[in-house]
């Protein structure tokens, strides 16, 4: 017997029989982190689109180091932003009220409502829950009034019953807002079933009772030999299995926050190899996915401890620590790869934190990353970089020096950058430039996230590099494309009437 195959516009027409309605609450919670919340939120959001609901996605507290600048001028995870593309809407302060980004192994940067805070370290913040808290329900409040129904995204999982004392990010939340969960596992990882009957296990009663479906995501094999499996689970736990969503081999969405340590795919057609160190405190790694996905362009990560292979260009990347992450490049000896690499007239790009360690020096008087003080930098650029409170967050848009090539992208930091170097801009904005591109045209930094995402800018900087381009995917097709395969693979693999269901209750 092979169930969960469903036809795609069955429960859009039990939706659109009424759809005058009070806005509804619907979490989605993981028995891990990277269960595959992000993923599935998103799906149903582009799925709750074709359906004419009026969807917006909302995770309470994320712990993230790649974000996006939102449409009101904050910040917010990248996941949420990608899902506020799934929902046709544009990113907003109030899809992610608390976002976490850790600049130390035991303290992040508190961000509210898209503004930073302060650094605080793990106890502090657990003392601050209760407060923040109060952000995340002014949020949810406020979306209630302009959609029709909010489809949350839990973090990690709600089994981690030291974390539960304050809980923000999961059943703390739907306690407070008495709303369902979902519950996903990843079978991927194994024990599946384990999972999902241990996290049930270590909920409150109150808890239990709120989890009403469970979902297992990135199944590989013969459906038919997992069934026995799922009767098992529905007649222990009495919640129903929505349904098994398969493995996309294929699939692109952008990732919430930790790097894969998958490694890369040998490529045929490759003409160019981009080598990238992978700092401790990277940020929005995401900006390399286009080049990623390009068929010419072979990324390679290269963590601590792995040989450097031969490169046409290197990039230093976003960097939530820079000093400590300067520190922890020299340990590694990438500076003198680096530096080599430029002598063999290779090209480098540093962006945003990596822009920053190109300089001479960078000063953090005020200990906003760490202890007070200066460290010096990669000394290939004459400029300094001196950290102050103020973040930077802005959307642009400008034109490349290389060719003028159209770019576009957004500012997430909190250096302000001053030096000779500047004179040769590597990006004219509307009303400033931004970063600089060396005198023997062998190096560029920026503050620009984003910078590979339009394709003129892509194409130009490959060019840069040394790659002759020839084939130029859309990486924003991709991207929507990605999306639609996850609300394909939904439509067909979930018994969607229960949500079709909650959608019609009290309208």
């Amino acid at each position: 017997m092979v169930r969960f195959v469903y036809p795609k516009k069955q429960y859009c027409e039990i939706y659109l029989t009424n759809h005058s309605m009070t806005a509804k609450t619907l979490m989605i919670q993981g028995t891990t982190s990277d269960a595959g919340k992000s993923a599935l939120v998103t799906g149903l959001c582009r799925v709750l689109v074709r359906w004419g609901v009026r969807v917006v996605p909302f995770k309470p507290q994320n712990m993230a180091l790649n974000s996006a600048v939102t449409i009101d001028g904050g910040e917010i995870g990248r996941s949420q932003a990608v899902q506020a593309q799934a929902a046709g809407l544009e990113p907003h302060t109030d899809m992610n009220p608390v976002l976490l980004k850790p600049n130390t192994d035991v303290g992040a940067q508190v961000i509210i409502h898209g503004r930073p805070l302060a650094n605080m370290d793990a106890r502090a913040y657990h003392d601050y829950k209760r407060v923040a808290m109060e952000a995340v329900l002014e949020s949810h409040a406020r979306l209630q009034k302009h959609y029709d129904l909010i489809l949350v995204e839990g973090a990690g999982s709600p089994a981690e019953i030291n974390l539960r004392n304050n809980d923000i990010a999961n059943m703390g939340f739907a306690e407070a807002v008495d709303c369902p969960v979902w519950l996903v596992g990843d079978i991927d990882r194994g024990g599946v079933f384990a999972q999902l009957m241990g996290t049930l296990a270590v909920l409150a009663p109150s808890e239990q009772a709120r989890i009403r479906s469970f979902i297992i995501n990135r199944f590989r094999g013969d459906l038919a030999l997992l069934e026995p499996g799922l009767t098992w689970l529905e007649q222990a736990t009495g919640k129903p299995m929505l349904g098994v969503l398969p493995y996309l081999q294929e699939l692109h969405l952008e990732a919430e926050d930790s790097l894969s340590r998958a490694p890369g795919t040998a490529k045929e057609k490759a003409g160019l190899r981009v080598v990238v160190p992978v700092l401790a405190r990277i940020s929005n790694h995401t900006d390399l996915d286009p080049l990623r996905l390009h068929p010419q362009v072979e990324v390679c990560w290269v963590r601590p401890g792995d040989p450097f292979p031969p490169a046409d260009l290197i990039i230093l990347p976003g960097s939530k620590s820079t000093r400590g992450d300067l520190q922890r490049l020299r340990e590694q000896g990438w500076d003198q790869v680096i530096y080599r690499h430029l002598r063999y007239g290779g090209k480098l790009i540093g962006i945003c934190g990596g822009f920053q360690m190109l300089g001479r020096t960078v000063h953090d008087p005020e200990g906003f990353e760490g202890a007070p003080g200066a460290s010096s930098g990669l000394n290939l650029l004459d400029l300094e970089t001196t950290l102050a409170p103020k973040k930077q967050l802005r959307r642009l848009e400008g034109r490349l020096s290389l060719e003028q090539a159209l770019v576009t992208g957004y500012e997430i930091h909190m250096g302000i950058t001053v030096g000779s170097a500047l004179k040769r801009p590597a990006v004219y904005l509307a009303e400033r430039t931004d970063g600089a591109i060396s005198a023997d045209n062998q190096l560029m930094g920026t503050y620009l996230h984003g910078l590979f995402d339009a394709a003129p800018a892509r194409d130009a900087l490959l060019r840069w590099a040394g790659l002759a381009v020839q084939e130029a995917p859309d990486y924003r097709l991709l991207r929507e494309a990605g999306i639609e395969q996850l609300a394909d693979a939904m439509e067909t693999h979930l018994d969607l009437s229960a949500l079709a269901v909650m959608l019609k209750e009290n309208a």
